[in-house]
Parts: structure tokens; C-alpha cells; sequence
């Protein structure tokens, strides 16, 4: 979730801390809040003010048109004032369709001016850069101000003057309030941007002699922005939407959040509800959301919330038993229902995951007996099958319904079971483990020979294209940069001579890139260098089918750049925090054409700048937030596609006739089996993030396809929030789009809801009734593309197209080749149990084998919680068993005298020689103490310098590890802040 509304309060707050602007901003801080709890004595005394003027209150609980609500009194004193809140606080009110309790109102002095003096003034971002709007005439009565006030662009990394407002905005102020209006516009733009707002609004802003008054305000920041802006923002508490309470289960999911680098995320809708979900995935929630809306469960939906990016078993764990508790608290007459979905992971471990809620189930057991609870799991991905066996076990052993699936079963028809719609087939048997056919049965060590180099459809020459091929055309954009192109982008991103560079330590992502290589016969791999900045150069060891190879590793791009000259695409593995700066330094090397940014998290603002840099270089940027790409048979970004049983499950090692694009990286490789399963298989697949900027659009992709050949059909997977794919109903209506496009947009559930839900995409909230999933289905379908009724219906509908392709003539199946096969790695042979081998150390003391570490019969959490302390911990591995507390005192006493860490054992070794001389206690100290400091990388006098330099500046510690890390230096506390993102 990025951008998110902030109270009233925090919006002013911030503005009246932060504004820089001529303009005489007056009552600055001149607020009250009130709750429920509020002392009126101490409220007084903390705010005299409140004694002497005249007030206005309202709720601040992101109620919009309060005016029109009658929920603002107007000029009244103190007592008047309780006496407005007395029938109104903790009331139940209606707001729309969203009902909730009225309990936080701010009260602030009653500004008397005339109807003249209101303005309205708007600024919101947009993908080509920020919209100010204006309207002379501000209040209750502004009406639709899109229609009529006045609007201004300021394109992304532009600036906005005095002269510029005046000119464009001002144009029907009266001339003595220009000026001022003028200097206050542009501080407020100011503001937008410096402290990363993305939707600023203001209405009433009144202006009188006496200077600007700010009466009501509406604001959103980009959440994502907190490591930049944490000096300024402070602690934000971003308040729930009107009709929704916070709950703590949510505040308590959001903490485990922040401190995973998987998302974990959770929003409870109706605590009462019998239907409750735990979904991978951002897409696969809002999927399964809509399902269950679809079917008429909307009344019954408790929660929505999603799971992804490889949680630990310990993570997920956390997070099942949240679920569990929250599900199992008030009974329903009909029982409750579980559901346990997701798509097709890429790279998460289900069985890991999976082992996690099992965890949460045991210890549950007897609750959700007692609450009649059934569990409906759907899931593929690495090792799934083991997950489901495990899942299938503790139904078993507990008794507790539990039905369980894997990928021969459509995603979302669970949902169906579970609500009693579809008859709970008898549960095919499922593999042992994910990995039956990827041994090499033919016995040659040699790459195999190429199965397939091209379409079922497509002649071979196609193929071999380079990625040079300029796009013929595109659909212009409101606000669309005058600056002319340097190059057009290209139409064929990747083929079977793609060269790239990954940045970042991710060898695992690598591996799996040179085996999807392998297994589609490119003749050299496909990743020519990998750049990592916290270490020097050096090689790293991969496998290029059973043979190991090494590829190099630079400490920065340009001499990775300068000896791979063949290199055009660069996979971003980096953090959110250095994948700005790490792709602005690529894209200055021309020899880059394609850019795939990984990291979710980025702020919109800095993306926006990727953006046009590419647009401007002629560079594609797929992502940020997204797994990648594939192209079947050529390429992969990354772990895209997953692994290799996955990949050769899809049949990705050789190409098809159908291309798609979607945003969700976990719903790309469903659409993976679902095109495979219905079609000849998968031409070229993007995911392009699910940010609301995303580097690449839906239109950039589809316009590709349309100009490659080897695509007959193409399959767009959309989404709420955005506007998008109007652009593929102008591309229809205009014939730049002529071949048949099977598009569906997800989150059709969300105008179903009383209040507004942020799905699990950063650009999933629909802002407008145009970027609702139910208005972009319908105008799709009434321009000619082919929209199913609801996702279910997804695969029949693609079926239905190719085979009428088939049946024309467009597309020719060709005969069908063998697989070819690929050696699997032992770390996951032994992961899924098909190997052992003799321990090289024996020891009784630890025990490593599960997710969890066992000393001496005791789970590290155990340990955790008893705050066993470092003797404990020692006695248990030393002893085997537990020590009494002077022992483990002791043990802690030499372990204080003895410590000594990092490169600072040349200060030890020296007090040690010096006391072994025959030196007095404080000589031999000295002699070590003196020894450590910046000459041998010791934690001493460098560090020190360090941290009193920063508190001397009254620096934060978020902005003293951002300001180390852009030096790229670690402090001499032996960590490295590049390292921690």
C-alpha cells in the first residue's frame, strides 16, 4: 500500500511546519482534538484559546462533504461546543453506504469572511507529473470541480512559479489577491513534493487581509516515502476508513510487516463474518475476494489480507494464528469457512509456508472444532506438493475438515465448494515431491538438442531477431513530454541471444535463470555478469547444467558495462532504498535497452522520474514490484515462472501462440497454467508491477504483441485503480489493436464493500468510478475485447478463442517434443527428501534440521521467551541441560571479560602479549586500547567520530544509515548499511 489518507490534523501539521511560502498562513497550530476519553480541564489549560474565540468542530475520521452532512458547527463558544458534541459523540452515523461511530472531532477558531474570500486549490500526482487545480469559487456548493476549475500540469521534475499560477490559474482572482494566492499555491507545491504527498486538497482556503486561512483539508502521503521523510513526518498514524474500526490484529500483522522483507497484510471487514481468507499473493486476494462477492458471500466476507514474498514458517505462523484467533471468537450457526488460496508461486516455499499454518491449526484444533470450521487449500509453486500433504495430514490427525488441492484444479473453484455452489470432487493423488521428471534420463552429459525454436505458428528466422526492433506506434497520453525521443524502444525485448547483468546477491534468482537456459537449449547463458557493490570483484559459482561455471562480479556497473559490451538488460534486484539510484546509473550506459526493477516499495515520486528518464532514452522499464517477464524458450527475468518443475509443467521451454500481460507476478504464473492447460502455451508473458506507476503499461506490452508475429491472441490481466486500460479500448477503437484480446480486470468485489479497501497492490483503490474493475470490464467489452463474466469463466474463454483461431487457420499446432531435461541441485534434492548423505559432524547438543533451531530438546522461541540470557544458552549446548542462575551468571561474567570481535583482535593480541611480558594491568590495556582504530578497522575511534558527528547534527539513525549508505561506507561499527536494506 502506498499512497494513504492522514488525518486533517496530521495534513495541517504538516503543512504549518513546513510551508514556505510570502503568504501570511495564519492560526497555524490553533487545533483541539476530542475524543471520547478527552479531560475538557486539561484540554483547556493545554489550549487557552479555546476560552477567548469563537470555533468550528467537525469529526476527522476522512469523512468526506462533512458540510453537506451537517456534521460542522459553526461559531460557537466552548459550552456551545460540548453541547454539539454531546448527541454526536460515539453515535452511530451513516456516511454513504459506510456506517460507523463518530469519536475524534477537532476543533479549531471560527475564521468570519465572506463567500468570496473561498477558494478551492487541489494538487494531486498523476504518471506524467502533478495536476493543480483551481477554482475561484471554494465551499460546501464547489460542485464538480474537475469541470470547472482551472488546471495546470507540472510535468514530472518540473517547476511551478508565481507567474505560472497567475497565468494558468488565477485567471478569475481578483487582482489585490493574486499575489498572495500566487505565493501560497507555490509553497504548497512545495510541500507536495518535499514531503511526498499525493493527494493534497484544501476547501475552503480562505483569504482576507488579514492573510490565508486553512479551513478544511484532505491529504494523502506515499507511505513508501517514510525512509526519506521519516526527519519530517515523525510517527504517522494513518486512520482507518469511516465505517471501519482499527483493530489491533491489524496493527499487529502491519508491525510483522515492517520488520519482514515478505508482505504480510490484513484488513477485517466484518469480524462476525463465517467466510475468512488467508491468500498468497496480491493478485490471488483480490481474485479470491471477488469470487467469493461474486457468488454472493459479500455479507459474509470477515477479512481480506494476503501473504507473500517467501515468508519464514515462523512468519506465517504468526500470521495463520492471528486469523485463527480472530475467526474462532463468535460462533455462526452455519459454521465457518477457511480458505486457503493462492496461485502458483514463483520462489516462495509452499511446503515452508505451509508448515507454518499447520503449526497454527494444531494449536487451534479444539476452537475450530468447536466453531464447525472447514478449510478449502488450493496452492502450487516449489515444493507444493509436500505443502498439501502436510495440509492434508493435520485434517487427519485433527479431524477438522480440511479439502486440499494443487494446480490440476482451477484456482478460485474452491470457492465454490466452500459455499456449497460446486460438488468437492474425490482429491486426484498428487505427486510425491516437485520433482519426477527433471533428472536426465538420457545419460548424455551435453546440452540437449532444441526442442521447439518457435511458435506453433510462427517460421523459425522470427525467432532469432535481436531486441533492436523500434515500436511502430503508441497511444498518446494527457501530458505526454514535448522533449523529442533520443531512440524508439524496442518491440522484441528479449530473444535467445539476450545478454544481461543482474545487480545483486541473488543466486538463487541467477540459478534459476541458467537452468531455465539450459532447459530451452540456448546455446551460452543468458546472464553475462552480476554487479554487487559491498564487495570487491571476484567469481562466482553456478551450474550450467551438470557442468560448473563461473560468472563474475563487479563492485559497480560500469566496469561490468565495459567488459560485457553485449549485455541490453539489466535485472534490479536491489532493496527499495538503492534501486533508484542503482537504475539511474544504468540507464546512463545507451547499451541498456530493458530495465527490470524488482523492489516493492519505491516511492511513486522517484519512479515517475525513472519513467520519463526511459521514455527519454528509449529504455522499457518492467516494474518496480514485479517478478518479471518470460518468454518461453529465450528468456526469464529472475524467478519468473518459478522452478523448473513449474516451468516444464507450463511448457515455458518453448513458445506458444498466446501472450499476456498482468500485473500481479503470482497471477502471471497462473495465467502460465491456465494459457498452457487451454492453448498451444505461452508466447512472451510480463508482469509489470503492481505499483500504480509501473514502468511499462498495459498498452506498451499489447502494442508489442500486436507487431510480433509469432502473438495471435493476447490475454490482459487488469486490476482496479488507474486508467490503463482505457488506453486498450482507444487502441480497439482506433484498429491498432486488431487481434483478439481476452482481457479481464480484477477487484470487481470493491464496489461491493461500504467502505474503501486497499488490495494488496500499491494501485489497487479505485480513486473514481472510472477505475473501478466493473466500469473498465464493461467499456473493454463494448469496444469489442472479450471479457468473461467473472474470472472463473477466464480459461473457457481463452479456450474458446484459440480454438476458434485454430479452426481459421490462424494458428497451426505443431507436433508436441519431449521436455528436455536438466540436473537438479542438492541443497533442494535434499530439501524435498529425495537424497541423503552420511553428516560430515555428529553432535547431540542442536539441532538444525526444521525451521526452527533445537537446543538440547529446547525450540529457540522457547528460549526467546524465558529470556534465558547467554549463560543459558551456553549451558544448554555446553551441558545439555539447564544451568542454575549463578552458574549462568558466571558464564556471562568471563564472557564480558573475554569478548573481543572483528579486525579488533590486533588490539587484544597486543594486550595479551604486553601482560604476558610481565606488563602492569593498566599498561597491558592501554597497549591494546591504543592499537584499535581506523588503520586496522577497529569499533573505536572511527565509530565514535561517526555517531558523535551525527547526534552533534541532530540526525536520526534512519537518516544516518541513508546518508552512509549513499557514501557507500560502512561505519566502523563492523555493519554495513548497504548490507541491512
Amino acid at each position: 500500500m502506498s499512497a494513504k489518507a492522514i488525518s486533517e490534523l496530521t495534513g495541517k501539521e504538516f503543512l504549518y511546519k513546513f510551508i514556505s511560502t510570502k503568504a501570511t498562513v495564519q492560526n497555524k497550530f490553533k487545533n483541539a482534538t476530542v475524543r471520547p476519553e478527552t479531560d475538557w480541564g486539561l484540554l483547556v489549560q493545554q489550549h487557552p484559546w479555546l476560552q477567548t474565540e469563537r470555533l468550528v468542530v467537525k469529526p476527522d475520521q476522512l469523512i468526506k462533504r462533512r458540510g453537506k452532512l451537517g456534521l460542522i458547527g459553526v461559531n460557537l463558544n466552548l459550552a456551545e461546543v460540548k453541547e454539539w458534541l454531546k448527541p454526536r459523540m460515539e453515535q452511530e452515523t451513516m456516511v454513504g453506504r459506510a456506517k460507523g461511530n463518530l469519536k475524534n472531532f477537532l476543533i479549531e477558531p471560527f475564521v468570519p469572511h465572506k463567500q468570496e474570500d473561498e477558494f478551492y486549490v487541489c494538487i494531486y500526482a498523476a504518471r506524467e507529473g502533478d495536476f493543480v487545480l483551481f477554482h475561484h469559487e471554494g465551499g460546501v456548493d464547489v460542485g464538480d470541480v474537475d469541470s470547472k476549475a482551472c488546471k495546470l500540469l507540472v510535468e514530472v521534475d518540473g517547476k511551478l512559479s508565481e507567474q505560472d499560477v497567475c497565468d494558468h490559474l488565477l485567471l478569475h482572482v481578483p487582482a489585490n489577491r493574486k499575489s498572495v494566492l500566487a505565493s501560497f499555491i507555490v509553497g504548497l507545491f512545495r510541500l507536495f513534493e518535499d514531503l511526498f504527498f499525493t493527494y493534497l486538497e484544501i476547501n475552503p482556503l480562505v483569504v482576507t487581509d488579514a492573510g490565508v486561512f486553512v479551513l478544511d483539508m484532505a491529504a494523502k502521503i506515499d507511505s513508501t516515502a517514510d525512509y526519506i521523510c521519516k526527519g519530517k513526518w515523525g510517527d504517522v498514524d494513518f486512520p482507518p476508513p469511516f465505517g471501519r474500526e482499527a483493530y489491533p490484529e491489524e496493527a499487529y500483522i502491519a508491525d510483522l510487516d515492517a520488520k519482514s522483507g515478505a508482505s504480510l497484510k490484513l484488513t477485517i471487514l466484518n469480524p462476525k463474518g463465517r467466510i475468512w481468507t488467508m491468500v498468497a499473493g496480491g493478485g490471488a486476494s483480490v481474485v479470491y475476494s471477488d469470487t467469493i462477492c461474486d457468488l454472493g458471500g459479500v455479507n459474509e466476507l470477515a477479512n481480506y489480507g494476503e501473504y507473500s514474498g517467501a515468508p519464514s514458517e515462523q512468519q506465517t505462523y504468526d500470521y495463520a494464528k492471528t486469523i485463527l484467533s480472530l475467526m474462532t471468537r463468535q460462533q455462526h450457526p452455519e459454521g465457518k469457512i477457511l480458505i486457503i488460496g493462492g496461485s502458483i508461486a514463483n520462489f516462495t516455499n509452499v511446503a515452508a509456508t505451509f508448515k507454518g499454518i499447520v503449526r497454527a491449526i494444531n494449536d487451534y484444533q479444539t476452537p475450530l472444532q468447536n466453531h464447525n470450521v472447514s478449510i478449502f487449500v488450493r496452492r502450487g509453486g516449489p515444493n507444493y506438493q509436500e505443502g498439501l500433504r502436510v495440509m492434508g495430514e493435520v485434517g487427519k490427525t485433527t479431524g477438522i475438515p480440511i479439502y486440499v488441492f494443487g494446480t490440476e484444479t482451477h484456482m478460485t473453484a474452491i470457492v465454490g465448494m466452500a459455499l456449497g455452489q460446486r460438488s468437492i470432487p474425490d482429491q486426484p493423488p498428487m505427486a510425491a515431491h516437485t520433482a519426477n521428471f527433471l533428472l536426465n534420463a538420457s545419460g548424455s552429459p551435453s546440452t540437449p538438442a532444441t526442442s521447439r525454436t518457435a511458435s506453433f505458428s510462427e517460421s523459425k528466422p522470427e525467432d532469432a531477431c535481436r531486441t533492436s526492433m523500434p515500436m511502430k506506434c503508441n497511444v498518446p497520453c494527457e501530458g505526454k513530454t514535448k522533449q523529442e525521443k533520443k531512440r524508439g524502444k524496442a518491440t522484441t525485448l528479449f530473444s535467445r541471444h539476450t545478454k544481461s547483468i543482474i545487480w545483486g546477491m541473488q543466486t538463487r534468482a541467477v540459478q534459476g535463470m541458467l537452468d531455465f537456459d539450459y532447459v530451452c537449449s540456448r546455446d551460452e547463458p543468458s546472464i553475462s555478469a552480476m554487479v554487487y557493490p559491498f564487495t570487491g570483484d571476484h567469481k562466482q559459482k553456478f551450474y550450467w547444467g551438470h557442468k560448473e561455471i563461473l560468472i563474475p562480479v563487479y563492485k559497480n556497473m560500469a566496469d561490468a558495462l565495459k567488459k560485457h559490451p553485449e549485455v541490453d538488460v539489466l535485472i534490479n534486484f536491489a532493496s527499495l532504498r538503492s534501486a533508484y539510484d542503482s537504475t539511474v546509473e544504468t540507464m546512463s550506459f545507451p547499451q541498456i535497452r530493458t530495465i527490470a526493477i524488482i523492489a516493492e516499495g519505491i516511492p511513486e515520486a522517484l519512479t515517475r522520474r525513472l519513467i520519463k528518464m526511459a521514455d527519454e532514452g528509449g529504455v522499457t522499464i518492467i516494474g518496480p514490484a514485479t517478478v518479471g517477464g518470460i518468454k518461453p524458450g529465450c528468456y526469464k527475468i529472475g524467478n519468473t515462472g518459478g522452478m523448473l518443475d513449474n516451468i516444464l509443467a507450463s511448457k515455458l521451454y518453448r513458445p506458444g501462440s498466446v501472450a499476456y500481460v498482468s500485473r500481479s507476478g503470482g497471477m502471471s504464473n497462473e495465467l502460465n497454467n491456465i494459457i498452457t492447460r487451454t492453448t498451444d502455451g505461452v508466447y512472451e508473458g510480463v508482469a509489470i508491477g503492481g505499483d500504480r506507476y509501473p514502468g511499462s503499461t498495459f498498452m506498451d506490452h499489447v502494442l508489442r504483441y500486436q507487431d510480433t508475429p509469432g502473438v495471435k491472441m493476447i490475454v490482459v490481466l487488469g486490476e482496479i485503480g488507474g486508467c490503463e486500460e482505457y488506453k486498450i479500448c482507444t487502441g480497439i477503437k482506433e484498429g491498432q489493436i486488431t487481434k483478439p484480446v481476452v482481457v479481464w480486470c480484477i477487484g470487481t468485489c470493491a464496489t461491493m464493500f461500504s467502505s474503501e479497501v486497499q488490495f494488496g497492490h500499491a494501485g489497487a483503490c479505485a480513486n473514481e468510478n472510472s477505475e473501478t474493475a466493473v466500469a473498465k470490464n464493461q467499456a473493454l467489452s463494448e469496444v469489442g475485447a472479450i471479457v468473461p463474466n467473472n474470472f472463473d469463466e477466464l480459461g473457457e474463454v481463452i479456450k474458446a478463442v484459440y480454438d476458434d483461431l485454430v479452426v481459421k487457420g490462424v494458428i497451426v499446432p505443431a507436433q508436441e517434443v519431449p521436455p528436455p531435461t536438466v540436473p537438479m541441485d542438492y541443497s533442494w534434492a535434499r530439501e524435498l527428501g529425495l537424497i541423503r548423505k552420511p553428516a560430515s559432524f555428529m553432535t547431540s547438543i542442536c539441532d538444525e534440521r526444521g525451521q526452527e533451531l533445537i537446543y538440547a530438546g529446547m525450540p529457540i522461541t522457547e528460549i526467546f521467551k524465558e529470556d534465558m540470557g547467554l549463560g543459558g544458552v551456553l549451558g544448554l549446548l555446553w551441558f545439555q541441560r539447564r544451568l542454575p542462575k549463578p552458574a549462568c551468571h558466571f558464564i556471562e561474567m568471563c564472557l564480558m571479560v573475554t569478548a573481543d570481535h572483528g579486525p579488533a583482535v590486533s588490539g587484544a593480541h597486543n594486550a595479551i602479549v604486553c601482560a604476558r611480558a610481565g606488563k602492569d594491568l593498566i599498561s597491558s590495556l592501554t597497549s591494546g586500547l591504543l592499537t584499535i582504530g581506523d588503520r586496522f578497522g577497529g569499533a573505536l575511534d572511527a565509530a565514535a567520530k561517526q555517531f558523535s558527528k551525527a547526534f552533534d547534527s541532530s540526525l536520526i539513525a534512519m537518516d544516518f544509515v541513508n546518508k552512509m549508505k549513499k557514501r557507500r561506507k560502512a561505519d566502523h561499527g563492523d555493519w554495513a548499511p548497504g548490507e541491512v536494506d
